[in-house]
């Protein structure tokens, strides 16, 4: 689907209760920093009334569609409205708005799919929330990759220094050795591939795989999965023409001179691949799902029940995400800016 890079990004309402309000707001003060204009889905008397509370000097305008978003944006916050079940309560999440959230997230993809906006960047959610109001899904990415249809998608963390990509997720980590197996790590790393070349412009992407064990199983006397496992995986891949080399040992695989060797880093578990970018980044990290066919983002942390509500809340994240989503949107779109 083509559509034009001009298009605003759609930007979901998130846990309503969290900071995702807050750095919403933060975000449209910091419009003139180089982003893409952007639309939230949310309740607009809502919004207005915390910029009041949090003393931000943010003009709220209701649109009726994304078309209004780009020529309200200079001077006013886009709010395109998902009306809310009930008042909100900085850090106590109710789950009579879930249905308004998950609304946000559906309207957004369908806005994006339709060609009326550029890219979904996602705010935080309260995953049990939801749970409590019967949402099924395991997250964001699951949710999301059900609304395309059911493909299959990997999460990347990315930040100017580093991009990783970790083959399993949230699963403990004793499973981690069970659940591993070549050909998940194959299908991660050609998803990635494609990402890097679609969403990133890099025509020939580098990926560095690390291996499982330390020192990468040390050829076997620490492990035989990164012989048995990692190692068929990588072999494939180069036979299928992705430059593809490993397994490499974790330690040694994320410092300034080993990074400028690769595009992404295929990691085996999530802490593998999330300490060393919250390390390098931990403000700026963006949270991007391959594989969909429409664009995704999100800020890279969670709700913040603690901070809702007060104004403190680092609104980094996000700014990372909607200019990169913008950025992808306009590669995506054959332009060179966005």
């Amino acid at each position: 689907m083509s559509m034009p890079a001009a298009l605003p990004l759609a930007l979901t309402m998130g846990e309503p209760a969290g900071i995702a309000g807050e750095i919403a707001l933060k975000a449209w003060l910091r419009r003139d920093e180089g982003m893409a204009p952007f639309f939230l889905l949310d309740d607009p008397a809502r919004m207005a009334a915390l910029a009041t509370q949090v003393g931000f000097d943010v003009p709220i305008a209701t649109i009726d569609g994304p078309e209004e978003a780009p020529g309200v944006f200079a001077t006013a916050l886009p709010v395109l409205p998902e009306p809310l079940a009930v008042p909100v309560t900085p850090g106590r999440p109710d789950p009579a708005n879930a249905a308004a959230v998950i609304r946000a997230i559906d309207l957004a993809v369908a806005l994006v799919q339709a060609g009326r906006a550029g890219a979904v960047v996602t705010n935080p959610i309260q995953k049990q929330t939801l749970y409590q109001a019967g949402f099924t899904h395991a997250g964001h990415t699951d949710y999301l990759a059900h609304l395309a249809g059911g493909v299959e998608v990997v999460m990347m963390l990315a930040c100017p220094q580093l991009r990783v990509v970790p083959v399993t997720v949230h699963v403990p980590l004793a499973a981690v050795p069970g659940l591993l197996t070549t050909e998940l790590i194959v299908s991660a790393a050609r998803i990635t591939a494609a990402g890097l070349l679609r969403d990133f412009g890099i025509s020939a992407p580098r990926l560095a795989v690390a291996g499982l064990n330390p020192h990468a199983g040390e050829g076997g006397t620490i492990g035989r999965e990164d012989i048995d496992i990692v190692a068929p995986a990588i072999a494939a891949l180069q036979a299928e023409g992705i430059a593809a080399f490993g397994p490499l040992s974790a330690d040694t695989l994320f410092h300034e001179e080993a990074r400028r060797t690769y595009d992404a880093a295929l990691c085996m578990y999530h802490d593998q691949a999330l300490i060393p970018i919250k390390t390098l980044d931990f403000h700026g990290g963006v949270n991007v799902t391959l594989g969909l066919p429409f664009i995704r983002t999100s800020p890279d942390h969670g709700t913040a029940l603690d901070l809702a509500g007060t104004g403190r809340a680092n609104e980094s994240s996000l700014l990372a995400a909607l200019r990169m989503a913008g950025e992808m949107a306009a590669r995506h779109h054959g332009s060179g800016n966005g």
